[in-house]
């Protein structure tokens, strides 16, 4: 046997080269396709508003949404530095969001896994989901004031409801044949939940926590909108009320940015609890 015949490197698996390189060109594709859209709409939104089709003083205009935010960033809002603002806002959005997604995790493994909790709680819960939880706001504002709790607690109504169904539902997905191999080997109930339940319902909960931080943010937005003393959501009433649609749409993006850093950290937690999926794309 020679040298050469030791060293030399393994073929690489040409089926997995091909999956990987056809990830790589739809990832190269959508984002050109991204930006293709976007600048569609900018561009065809700024081209209207020059050729007099848009009327900028109730769409606004591109360029001076760019200026507003620029004038924000160096010399501050009229209510304040605009960082403060941004930092009330994620303030109020995370804590209500945390408390939510707790209790509703919590409250949905509970009932899933309690058939007499289910039954006796499944009509309360049913009741106060049918309540359009954004007029709770004017609620807790006459409750606990404008100051940051009545954002929270709009928060955590917001959150709660939409995680607590999708953990419930999970628990209730549960594969049974796991279940109960479990209980054979003597799994005590806390055991089966910790190792088999929670895992199978991880996926349900997960996907609920990306949708439920969008309504975190509406729901401290809406509360800051019905009466706060700072926040990006009176920073919106303050454009509102003064005409100034370009603030209007400079505060969205600023909504926006946050909302879509939130999304990134929460699917890279995703990733992290949920490295034991196999890839499917490279499976096919």
């Amino acid at each position: 046997m020679t040298d050469s015949s030791i060293t030399s490197p393994l073929p690489a698996d040409p089926k997995l080269e091909t999956a990987v390189e056809r990830m790589r060109r739809h990832a190269r594709l959508v984002l050109v396709l991204r930006l293709a859209v976007l600048v569609f709409i900018i561009g065809g939104w700024e081209l209207g508003v020059r050729v007099g089709l848009i009327d900028p003083f109730f769409f606004g205009q591109p360029s001076g949404i760019v200026t507003k935010l620029i004038d924000w960033t160096e010399n501050g809002t009229s209510i304040g530095p605009l960082w403060k603002q941004i930092a009330v806002t994620i303030y109020e959005a995370g804590a209500g969001f945390l408390i939510g997604a707790v209790a509703g995790i919590l409250c949905g493994i509970a009932l899933g896994r309690n058939q007499l909790l289910s039954d006796v709680f499944s009509i309360y819960i049913k009741v106060a989901n049918s309540i359009p939880r954004v007029v709770l706001g004017s609620i807790f504002i006459v409750a606990l004031g404008l100051g940051a709790a009545s954002k929270i607690a709009l928060a955590v109504v917001m959150v709660f409801f939409v995680v607590f169904a999708n953990a419930f539902q999970g628990v209730r997905e549960a594969d049974k044949n796991l279940i109960a191999n479990a209980r054979i080997l003597g799994a005590s109930n806390w055991q089966m939940t910790r190792a088999v339940v929670i895992p199978s319902a991880l996926s349900w909960i997960l996907a609920s926590l990306h949708v439920s931080f969008g309504f975190a943010l509406v729901g401290a937005i809406v509360g800051e909108f019905l009466g706060a003393r700072e926040g990006i959501g009176l920073l919106i009433a303050t454009a509102q009320g003064s005409f100034d649609s370009n603030g209007v749409f400079a505060a969205m993006i600023v909504i926006a940015v946050v909302a879509l850093a939130a999304e990134w950290l929460l699917t890279a937690l995703e990733n992290r609890l949920l490295t034991w999926r196999p890839d499917a794309t490279i499976n096919e």
